[in-house]
Order: C-alpha cells, then structure tokens, then sequence
C-alpha cells in the first residue's frame, strides 16, 4: 500500500471533494482518482459513495481513515529522524497559524526564517486555534501557533509566547461613550458581538462575567478579529479586540475590569519527532519574544 495513495485518501476525506484534495496535495483530480482507485482496488474495498457531485465515506472509508492517518504519521516522523541526523534545515513543515498571529504576529519572523532557511518548503495554513490543535492531534500538522487553550493536555505540548491584551471597545458613536465607567453587569445588558461560541477567546470573555454573576447578551459572532472590529466600528454591539487593532475606529471603553489576557503562543506533538525545519522556526520564535509579552 503505497504512502501517496493513503495521503491522497486523506485529503479527499478531509476536503469532501477530489478537486479540493487535489489543490491541497498538488496533483491534477484525475491523479488523485487514479490514486482512489489504486487504493480501493488493494484494500478490495470501495471507500467513497459518489453522489452527483457530493462524496461521502463508506463503512470501509471511515474504519481506514484512522489507521490511514496513524501510518502517514509515524512515515512522517521516520523520515524527519533520518534527515535531522544529517543536521540540516530543509523538507517540508506543516504549520497552522491563527488568522491574527499570521497577520500581526509572524510576518517578521517569517521572513527571517524564509531568508535563512531557503529550502525549506512552507505548507502554512490559516486555521481557527481550535482546528490548529486539532490538527496537530490527529498528526496533520507539525507545528501550530495559536491562541492557548486554558488547559492543554498531553499529549499536546503547548508553550506560551506572547500575552495579548484584550480591551473592552465599542464604536465611537455608541452610546455605550457616554458612560464614564462601567461595570460587567452593567455590560451584559448591552450586545456584544464576540468570537464563535466554541472558540477558546470566547469562553475567556464568558468566564470573566460568570465568576461577577453575569450572562453576555451576544448579538452576532464570527472569528476573525478584524471582522469583529468592523463590526463594532459600525455599532453592531460591544468586543474585546487586541491591541495591536486599536485604532480612531474604535473607542476603549472603561469598564471596571482588568483587559482580558490570553496566552499565544506554540504546540507540538509530544510524541512527533520533531524536523530541523520545526525545531528552527521554534528557535526564532522563542527569540521574537519581547520583555512586556513574556508569560
């Protein structure tokens, strides 16, 4: 059973559609159906049922996908040992990063990694933190930077790089300006418009008004900051944005409570062997680190 069947297997299952997979692991869709087929015709089992245009796994498909995944894992993971004794910086390195940290945190670090490390190929992807760990768990990923999770549990390992200050904001017409200071109850009287419900930034801001005794009022969600800070720039309701996205557009409300700080920072697999590409991009992450955001 060859490694590239399985890996396009994957993809198709993970995409829901050939065409997707085949951008992802960049083949053309008749190599990767060619690749399906092989791989039906070794296990004697078809994988995908295929509906018009939708495909979907069979019994035969969802028992393989684990097993799948584990093999290309521990593939993986032989072929970084073999090449780290060579000493040298170069393959692939799967990386996820949060649409903020992408955006705000690592574009100068990138480049100096880029720069160094020329052979390096990057298969960098923007992900919600919640999937980052997700994928770091199942193997699909190397490497992640992401917003923490309060607890993270082997056999993950997470480690903090940098503190993000969340502040309490509204648009600067709202009427929540007029009000010199204000309390958490007085607060989740008003819209909010936060981060999706399952997202680790959200149960931060909750949990913050549950221990005063409160319920947020939320209007409307998404997960990116930038959207939120549009949208509380036109009065849909009150957040909490990063400093980093402080601007005229928003105004800081003075709220008695302390802005809201959440850890960001890096995960592993604690049972992956780490590439030199991994443990280099580590190596520069640890040393962005500033005095006023170490954690």
């Amino acid at each position: 059973m060859e490694t590239e069947s399985l890996r396009a297997f994957v993809a198709v299952a993970e995409c829901g559609s050939f065409s997707l997979a085949a951008e992802q692991i960049y083949l053309t869709q008749s190599a990767v159906s060619k690749r399906i087929a092989t791989l039906e015709s070794q296990t004697d089992a078809r994988l995908f049922d295929r509906i018009g245009r939708r495909i979907a796994l069979t019994e035969a498909g969802h028992l393989l996908l684990p097993r799948a995944r584990e093999i290309l894992g521990l593939f993986e993971d032989t072929q970084r040992a073999l090449t780290s004794l060579s000493g040298h910086v170069r393959g692939r390195l799967s990386l996820a990063t949060s649409h903020h940290i992408g955006l705000h945190r690592l574009p100068s670090i990138l480049r100096r990694y880029t720069q160094r490390w020329p052979d390096v190929r990057l298969d960098m992807r923007f992900l919600d933190s919640e999937q980052a760990y997700q994928g770091v768990l199942d193997g699909s990923l190397e490497l992640a930077l992401a917003t923490l999770a309060p607890q993270t549990a082997k056999p993950l390992m997470a480690t903090p790089l940098w503190l993000d200050r969340l502040h309490f904001v509204c648009a600067p017409d709202h009427p929540l300006v007029r009000q010199s200071a204000l309390t958490l109850d007085a607060l989740s009287r008003v819209d909010a418009v936060l981060p999706g419900e399952q997202t680790f930034t959200r149960a931060m801001v909750t949990n913050v008004f549950h221990r005063a005794g409160c319920e947020v009022s939320v209007a409307m969600s998404t997960n990116h900051m930038e959207t939120l800070k549009m949208m509380v720039s036109i009065g849909l309701g009150w957040s909490v944005l990063p400093e980093t996205l402080l601007d005229e557009s928003v105004h800081v409300l003075r709220v008695d409570h302390p802005p809201i700080e959440r850890p960001l920072g890096y995960l592993f697999h604690e049972n992956r062997t780490l590439s030199n590409a991994a443990r280099a991009m580590i190596d520069l992450l640890e040393a962005s680190r500033r005095p006023s955001d170490n954690v």
